[in-house]
């Protein structure tokens, strides 16, 4: 029977971890300041903006909200973005996505200052990423590199099989694992043999999007399962992954919820942090 990895408390944990460093930046004369942009009232994304003001508050962030109508004009959120990059004040700014289809998505987060984009999704952060070099990394790919650590799991050498290649999770999580010496194969809708190579995965990482899709026939043995997925299914919240078949086999796995999702925030504040902390050393 698998340990189930208890994300919400390693997310606890990192943002017991930041409030110190906070403090300690605050007796230095830097504040932490995150500008969070939203685009119409999508109710999933005020979900999500509530839950980062929240973060913020506790470890000491200064928050600053900006909710523009959905009516917003793409020149009116590029202008806003500008102004944002250009303060001082602002040490880390995101735009909260899916943005209204009239918007492109791809110029927003170019627009972005990559000194300032703790979402990790400027295509200057992801060719650092890419490259090896410094830069902030996609907050929920980076908290799973935390589930695993803050486990013991040791991930050098090991067999790794991502599900999905999407820019947000899938790719910068497989170059993460490539990072830290696993052995990477990156698995999609047109892979053949898919159940075939997962099952020889020491690490599976599921961001499929689609509700139940892994069960017993896809995981070897004593694998750790890291299920990324996060949907509704008669009325109760699931995964990419068939929770009650993987448990039995898996040696570790993230439960939905509770798993992996607490940690994205938490990363996205460690971001917040190491931007004040850049920003700090500049002046």
């Amino acid at each position: 029977m698998a340990v189930r990895i208890d994300g919400k408390k390693m997310a606890a944990d990192i943002k017991e971890e930041l409030k110190g460093e906070v403090a300690a930046l605050k007796e230095k004369g830097i504040t932490c300041c995150l500008a969070v942009i939203q685009v119409g009232d999508d109710p999933a994304s005020s979900v999500y903006v509530g839950n980062k003001k929240k973060a913020c508050g506790y470890i000491g962030i200064e928050s600053r909200s900006y909710e523009l109508p959905e009516t917003a004009t793409e020149e009116e959120l590029l202008a806003l973005i500008e102004r944002l990059n250009l303060d001082d004040q602002v040490n880390a700014v995101l735009c909260q996505l899916p943005l209204p289809a009239h918007i492109d998505e791809k110029r927003v987060i170019s627009a972005i200052s990559p000194e300032k984009d703790v979402d990790g999704f400027h295509p200057q952060n992801v060719g650092a990423l890419f490259t090896g070099q410094p830069g902030f990394v996609s907050c929920t790919p980076a908290g799973i590199i935390q589930l695993l650590k803050r486990s013991g799991i040791a991930i050098s050498g090991k067999n790794c099989v991502v599900v999905g290649r999407s820019n947000i999770v899938g790719k910068p999580m497989a170059l993460l694992m490539l990072r830290e010496n696993a052995t990477v194969t990156i698995c999609h809708s047109h892979t053949r043999n898919l159940r075939e190579i997962c099952a020889q995965a020491d690490i599976l990482i599921v961001a499929v999007g689609k509700p139940r899709f892994i069960d017993a026939s896809y995981i070897k043995e004593g694998a750790t399962v890291i299920d990324v997925g996060i949907h509704r299914d008669e009325n109760r919240l699931c995964g990419d992954v068939k929770f009650e078949e993987a448990e039995p086999l898996a040696s570790f796995i993230t439960p939905v919820p509770g798993g992996v999702g607490p940690m994205t925030i938490a990363m996205l504040m460690y971001n917040c942090v190491e931007a004040a902390k850049k920003s700090g050393k500049k002046e």
